[in-house]
């Protein structure tokens, strides 16, 4: 057990924490060695069968310092014959919706009607409550191609303007990329309409060609997926296009590159051939999520691989799922805080009231604790949970349950599809500068400060988010009722009654966080 002065560790964290404190560090190009400790993201996706209530779900915990924090609601647009569509790099790093300074990659033809969605830095959901999550895989870098001018998330902007399904999406996603060229690195995608998930996975086609190589696996009805930024897919059946689809390619580029022989009697598995398995971090996401899900199955945490899904052992919530992005392996011996443990005069032993699952390198190395990559992470833009649900309008049916910063800190409030705006502190892009007209920046002030005094702070933070959560739920089916009673009448006021009470939900929230920012430093400050 090791003891510690609380004075000098609360006074090395403070000084540790200073660079997040202040401020977000640009972003630099990165390898895939570093895109576990760097720009990670976590994936869960779940079956309207695996749910409690039938609705699908997606989500995408977007762990990367660099994102934009701005979020704002695209509206149903239409266009004229011959209109061209600009295609932007890189536009998760803009600085604001009507950023004059993002920078196009090319242009492709419009389409007569662009749908509605809601934009995130990745967006996430569109009016027929077609939705996205996102993990990065990186993958073989032989495969980026500097010819397509399609990155990531403006895939995701074109294929939630364009399609009302996932498999539409997929579809699309085929057509565009063929034509004009995907020019990021290896990424999951994880779809979710109203009746279906899918699980798919795309990477570039090679230096000096214009293209993609990608596959999809539909998520049985009655399971549960994860992503975690390692590529998942094994063997595909392409005789069997009801829950397997792939890019014409997906055989021939791999024989091509020297990755694939059919010849020596191998199968072919996708995430070999055009990735790899080798991260430890990424892996034990995979079992431990799909562990929380079917402890019975006993996967083995230094395990290689684990299914793609899971049939989950209860019906799966939002808070259920939320849950899963709150662990930090408690209970497990891959706990960071385990042994760092207080004795006091009584001999009483305790956790130390600054241990924590975030710490630093610095502090890990201090204290000589072996870090593990958790699945709630404190680098995290923000987490999005998705709900498509079927027998409701396509306004009420689906929403996403959205939070920023640190998931174990923040409090995930409903944002339907068919609202028309954002709160205007939602529009505020938090990385400039520090700004009390950003609510980003309520909710990561709290974060960062839990971490000066861990074990009671977040007692303390817990009091708060867990009523504003609790509220929402509880308030669901009642708000939905009134919603669904007005869209009968007339559509156009279920739509300004949903905007209205999320907006009125998210601003609350953000009201409540800098008064709790304020109440943490009042009651804590001696001992920070």
């Amino acid at each position: 057990m090791k003891k510690w002065s609380l004075p000098f560790l609360a006074l090395f964290i403070l000084v540790s924490l200073s660079v997040s404190w202040t401020g977000v560090q640009p972003h630099k190009d990165i390898s895939p060695a570093d895109l576990e400790p760097f720009e990670s993201c976590t994936s869960i996706i779940v079956g309207k069968l695996a749910s409690a209530d039938g609705s699908t779900m997606t989500s995408h915990s977007c762990d990367s310092m660099s994102d934009r924090t701005w979020i704002n609601v695209v509206p149903h647009l239409k266009h004229k014959p011959g209109e061209m569509c600009v295609v932007y790099h890189n536009p998760k790093e803009t600085r604001r919706p009507d950023d004059k300074n993002r920078l196009p990659s090319g242009e492709i033809p419009q389409v007569l009607e662009t749908y509605a969605y809601i934009n995130t830095a990745y967006p996430v959901m569109n009016e027929h409550q077609l939705a996205i999550g996102e993990t990065t895989f990186g993958g073989k870098m032989e495969l980026r191609s500097k010819e397509g001018i399609i990155d990531c998330p403006e895939l995701y902007r074109l294929v939630l303007e364009r399609a009302r399904t996932a498999r539409e999406a997929i579809k699309i996603a085929d057509e565009l990329t063929k034509t004009y060229g995907y020019n990021d690195y290896g990424e999951c995608f994880t779809f979710a309409d109203p009746q279906e998930t899918w699980h798919f996975e795309i990477l570039g086609p090679g230096a000096g060609k214009k293209g993609a190589v990608w596959a999809a696996v539909r998520i049985p009805d009655d399971q549960v997926g994860v992503s975690a930024n390692a590529s998942r897919i094994k063997q595909i059946n392409l005789e069997d296009p009801d829950n397997y689809l792939a890019s014409a390619n997906v055989r021939s580029l791999a024989q091509e590159m020297g990755w694939w022989d059919p010849a020596s009697g191998k199968p072919f598995e996708f995430c070999y051939a055009y990735a790899s398995r080798e991260s430890m971090g990424s892996r034990r996401r995979e079992w431990r999520a799909l562990s929380l899900l079917a402890p019975s199955l006993k996967l083995d945490p230094n395990g290689e691989n684990f299914p793609l899904s899971v049939k989950p052992e209860k019906k799966l919530t939002v808070k259920d799922v939320l849950d899963i992005f709150r662990d930090t392996y408690q209970g497990t011996p891959f706990d960071m805080t385990r042994t760092l443990i207080q004795v006091n005069r009584e001999g009483k032993a305790s956790t130390s009231p600054v241990a924590h699952p975030f710490m630093n390198r610095e502090m890990m190395e201090l204290l000589k604790v072996q870090p593990h990559r958790t699945i709630c992470c404190k680098r995290a833009t923000y987490l999005q949970i998705t709900q498509s649900r079927g027998w409701l309008p396509d306004p009420i049916g689906g929403v996403v349950w959205l939070g920023y910063d640190n998931p174990a800190t923040t409090p995930h409030t409903p944002f339907y599809c068919g609202i028309s705006r954002m709160p205007d502190s939602y529009m505020v892009d938090g990385r400039a500068g520090y700004s009390r007209n950003c609510a980003w920046w309520a909710f990561r002030k709290v974060s960062q400060m839990a971490m000066l005094y861990w074990q009671p702070i977040f007692q303390s933070i817990a009091k708060v988010w867990s009523p504003i959560e609790e509220k929402a739920f509880a308030d669901q089916a009642k708000v939905e009722e009134e919603a669904l009673n007005l869209y009968k009448q007339n559509p156009a006021k279920a739509r300004e009654f949903l905007t209205s009470y999320c907006v009125k939900m998210a601003e609350d929230a953000v009201a409540a966080y800098w008064k709790l920012e304020e109440d943490l430093w009042g009651s804590f400050t001696q001992n920070f």
